[in-house]
């Protein structure tokens, strides 16, 4: 298994492994090709299909746009990413159909060793994100290691979701609490 299948897989990971270096030079050039550009310019649709593999065509990510691989976003058809997102994705995170993702969100799927020595080392575990579909993700929220949120969910602008979100909620605050079932 290398570094990237172990990433995948929630296994403790090599950061400085070369497969992973290339991974990660790979998305940087990319994302740099794509600042300074619109969702409108010539040439942008093929940068970011090159950076996210099978987007769909109905799906647009708004630059600028940061991630660590890109290869690991997957997108449902209708999604919308707004400006300055910021998806670090070891782990993949997993986006449904007809969300709506708000500016200034920020999803981590990297999670360092809590023991302090163990974090020395350039190794890292990573577990995927999931949001469902008809979600919307309000502006500036951060989304968490290893969090589900369910089916037609609302979170709040600069909510922090730590935790797992049942479908059909919203939730809002830092950490994230449900505060009303809409289903």
């Amino acid at each position: 298994m290398n570094e990237i299948e172990k990433m995948r897989s929630s296994k403790l990971a090599d950061m400085e492994k070369p497969e992973v270096q290339e991974s990660f030079i790979h998305a940087k050039k990319l994302v740099a090709q794509m600042r300074g550009m619109s969702t409108y310019d010539e040439g942008f649709r093929e940068i970011l299909e090159k950076l996210v593999p099978g987007i769909p065509a109905t799906s647009v990510i708004c630059p600028p746009f940061h991630c660590d691989h890109g290869h690991g976003i997957r997108l449902g058809e209708h999604v919308f990413i707004n400006a300055n997102c910021t998806f670090l994705d070891g782990a993949y995170i997993t986006i449904g159909t007809h969300t709506l993702v708000g500016p200034n969100v920020q999803i981590y799927t990297s999670q360092h060793p809590m023991d302090y020595v163990a974090r020395r080392e350039s190794k890292e575990y990573a577990y995927p994100v999931t949001i469902g579909e008809d979600c919307w993700i309000g502006g500036g929220a951060i989304i968490c290691p290893g969090v589900t949120i369910g089916d037609r969910c609302i979170i709040g602008a600069g909510s922090v979701v730590t935790k797992d979100i049942p479908a059909g909620s919203i939730a809002v605050g830092n950490p994230a609490k449900v505060i009303k079932k809409t289903d």
